[in-house]
C-alpha cells in the first residue's frame, strides 16, 4: 500500500482533458489506471499530485475541484464514484 503524502493533492478533471495529462508528473502511472466516474460513459477521473503539475500550473487543465485526502474520500464516497449499492 502506498501511502501518501499530507501535502498531497487531488483533482477531479474532465474526460476531454486527458490526452493533456503528463502522467509523469503524477502519482498516477498511466491513463489506463485512472479512477472515473461510474456515469456512462465517464465524465471526470482523479488524479494527484504532490508538486503542481506543468499542466495545471500553467492552465492547459483546469481541474472542476481541487481536494485534499480526506475532501476526496468524501467526495468519492459518493453515487457517482461509489457503486454504494455493492456495498451493503
Amino acid at each position: 500500500m502506498q501511502v501518501r503524502s499530507i501535502f498531497t493533492t487531488y483533482a477531479i478533471v474532465r474526460m476531454e482533458d486527458l490526452s493533456k495529462i503528463d502522467f509523469s508528473q503524477t502519482g498516477i502511472d498511466s491513463a489506463d489506471t485512472i479512477r472515473k466516474n461510474l456515469l456512462d460513459p465517464p465524465t471526470q477521473f482523479i488524479i494527484c499530485w504532490d508538486s503542481e503539475p506543468t499542466f495545471i500550473a500553467d492552465g492547459t487543465v483546469i481541474p472542476d475541484g481541487l481536494y485534499t485526502h480526506q475532501e476526496i474520500l468524501e467526495e468519492t464516497n459518493t453515487e457517482i464514484w461509489t457503486d454504494l449499492e455493492a456495498e451493503d
